[in-house]
């Protein structure tokens, strides 16, 4: 049995192939979702790095393993499950739209296309939940359970709070929320279906555990996926050196959107467009190996880019993601971008889906140079 458990892989091997390499995420689902949970096996050290705390505990059973979203060893699976085809995966269609609720489009990042789409299966009964980022500075998220429209507004806005400043409590800035943890809570509150918003490594795990059977992933029942050509993370001690290059303090920015650029826009009103080049420094190491921009195994994936300014891109994947994206189109809490004629909608598909590809095959290629 000894060295049947030696042939897996394991905790030891994720120290290897992704700390060691400095390509951990801190996403935290090995933790959350290890089956020695209870034994306290594994654990989060200060900085949120997972670490043994008695490996002698360790089942070696492979789970944490295999859910890593920087570990591939399920990708062929995966994408035979979810019919993947290159170079973004299945869709069924791709909008510009926008929440038609001024209130949604008012906090909203794009046009508020996503918390429409959930308000409205909350509403339909869809999904008795929704696990989404809230907001607490531009620098600063956290992940939530929403189960009322109401929570799903509040989150969706900024909720900047002065405790929450780094020269006052000295943690990290980081735009990535751990929402796989959250996932784990789940079952506790009595959920058994809710949506979930993340980024394309927290929706690759969500898949990953679904094929792996690993409760409670099977109560996520709808999944939004958000482009991400990369999320930001930097210390206190490197935050003198980003405002000086960024001419501008971290506490005056209250949005950062990323279209074909990354735009800051500042409590004043000031917009700043910087190319990725200048931002790349305070990426997240994680981000720089991840090769999924349009998060391809997610059922209705959104963003800006494609876009003109107060719309969201929105890509339609699977049947159930149809299902909601006409449902709230019908109920009229969405509307889609007006267009002179089809002819001309054709076109802003078009072109909406060329960059799409376009920063796919570069966040490809970033990948892979970063990965040898």
């Amino acid at each position: 049995m000894e060295k049947a458990r030696d042939d897996i892989k394991s905790f030891k091997d994720l120290i290897i192939e992704v700390q060691d390499r400095g390509i951990c995420g801190r996403c935290g689902g090995c933790v959350a979702f290890c089956s020695a949970g209870e034994l306290n096996a594994l654990g989060l050290d200060r900085s949120g790095t997972p670490v043994f705390v008695d490996e002698q505990r360790c089942l070696k059973c492979g789970i944490c393993y295999l859910i890593c979203p920087q570990v591939k060893a399920l990708n062929q699976e995966l994408k035979q499950r979810h019919s993947w085809k290159p170079p973004i995966g299945l869709y069924r269609g791709i909008s510009s739209a926008r929440a038609a609720s001024r209130a949604v489009r008012k906090v909203a990042t794009d046009g508020g296309v996503v918390t429409a789409l959930l308000i409205y299966a909350l509403k339909k009964h869809i999904i008795q939940g929704a696990v989404v980022l809230k907001k607490i500075g531009a620098f600063s998220r956290q992940p939530v359970i929403a189960t009322q429209p109401s929570e799903l507004i509040d989150a969706a806005g900024s909720h900047y709070e002065e405790s929450l400043h780094l020269d006052e409590i000295g943690r990290k800035y980081t735009t990535f929320a751990p929402t796989v943890r959250e996932v784990k809570n789940l079952k506790a509150r009595n959920l058994e279906r809710i949506a979930i918003v993340g980024t394309p490594c927290q929706i690759y795990t969500i898949r990953k555990m679904q094929l792996l059977s690993v409760v409670p992933a099977d109560t996520v029942f709808l999944t939004i996926g958000l482009f991400c050509m990369e999320n930001f993370s930097f210390s206190a001690a490197g935050k003198a050196k980003i405002e000086k290059k960024l001419k501008v303090r971290i506490r005056d920015i209250e949005k950062i959107n990323i279209k074909d650029d990354v735009i800051l826009r500042t409590g004043d009103g000031e917009t700043i467009h910087l190319p990725f080049s200048a931002v790349d420094e305070i990426a997240r190491p994680a981000c720089l190996v991840c090769p999924d921009f349009a998060n391809d195994f997610a059922d209705i994936s959104c963003g800006g880019l494609g876009s003109p300014d107060g719309y969201t891109t929105t890509v339609i994947r699977t049947g159930l993601g149809e299902k909601i994206y006409n449902g709230a189109r019908q109920a009229h809490l969405i509307e889609e971008l007006h267009c002179k004629s089809k002819e001309d909608a054709k076109i802003r598909r078009s072109e909406a889906m060329a960059k799409i590809v376009s920063f796919t095959r570069r966040k490809k290629e970033r990948a892979r140079q970063g990965r040898e």
